[in-house]
C-alpha cells in the first residue's frame, strides 16, 4: 500500500493498481505544488461539500472517468453537472476492484459552499477504506465523537488512521490524540493542518501527545507530497 498526502485533507492511496484520491483540493491548495492533470485516480471519494474538500473532484472525475463516491445529496449534485457518481450514506459500502469503502459518520457541515447560493451537500462523512493490505480511515472534518471508541475502534480497527490536527474547524491536537487512544490504529498521520494561517499547528507537538498516551501507535508526519509504503 502506498499514501500520499498533497496538503490539507488530500491523499491519495494506493492499493495494487487501484488508486484512490480522497477531498483532492489541489489547485486552490496553497500548499499543493502538484498539477490537477497529474491526478489519474480509479476512485474518488469526497467527505463533504466544502470547497477546500470537494476541490478539483468534479474537473479529474471528468477528466480520469475514475467513480465518484460522496453521500446522497452530493452525488445528486454530481449529477446535474453531468458525471456519475455512486450515492452513499453513513454505514453503506461500495467495493470497487476488491477495495471495499465504507461510510461512516463524521461531526461537522457539509453544504455546498462555492456555489452562488449554499445549498445542502448533506451530512459530512469519513471513509474505513479495506484493501488486502489493510484498513485505512479517513476521519474528514470532523470533532471528537464517541463513534470512534465505540463503532470505528471497536468494530472496524482500522490500522492506520487519517486525523485532522488543525483545531478552529476540526479537532486540535489534544483531542485527536484522544481519538488515537479510541481507535488504537498501528498508525496515524495527521491532515488539515498549516494550509491557511488560522488552522496553524506543529504537528511534532501532536506526536508528542501520542507518544505519551498511545505508545504503541506510530505517529507518520509526511510533508507535503510526501509518501509512505508499506
Amino acid at each position: 500500500m502506498k499514501i500520499q498526502w498533497f496538503g490539507h485533507s488530500a491523499f491519495e492511496i494506493t492499493s495494487d493498481d487501484t488508486k484512490i484520491l480522497i477531498d483532492p483540493f489541489i489547485s486552490n491548495n496553497p500548499v499543493c505544488s502538484t498539477a490537477v492533470e497529474e491526478f489519474d485516480p480509479d476512485v474518488i471519494c469526497v467527505t463533504h461539500g466544502h470547497a477546500d474538500h470537494l476541490g478539483d473532484a468534479m474537473e479529474i472525475a471528468d477528466r480520469s472517468g475514475a467513480i465518484l463516491i460522496a453521500n446522497h445529496e452530493l452525488s445528486v449534485f454530481f449529477g446535474r453537472q453531468g458525471l456519475e457518481s455512486n450515492g452513499m450514506n453513513i454505514g453503506g459500502t461500495v467495493s470497487v476492484d476488491g477495495i471495499t469503502i465504507r461510510m461512516v459518520d463524521a461531526k461537522h457541515s457539509s453544504d455546498i459552499d462555492f456555489t452562488e447560493e449554499v445549498t445542502s451537500g448533506g451530512s459530512a462523512c469519513g471513509y474505513i477504506i479495506e484493501t488486502p493490505e489493510g484498513k485505512v480511515y479517513h476521519a474528514g472534518d470532523t470533532g471528537l465523537f464517541a463513534d470512534m471508541r465505540d463503532v470505528i475502534g471497536a468494530i472496524y480497527r482500522p490500522e492506520i488512521a487519517l486525523l485532522p490536527i488543525g483545531d478552529r474547524y476540526t479537532m486540535g491536537p489534544e483531542d485527536a490524540s484522544i481519538a488515537v487512544e479510541w481507535i488504537k490504529p498501528e498508525r496515524v498521520f495527521p491532515m488539515h493542518y498549516n494550509t491557511f494561517p488560522v488552522i496553524e499547528q506543529d504537528p511534532e507537538i501532536f506526536a508528542e501527545m501520542v507518544g505519551r498516551t498511545s505508545p504503541e501507535t506510530e505517529v507518520v508526519v509526511l510533508e507535503v507530497g510526501g509518501v509512505y509504503e508499506d
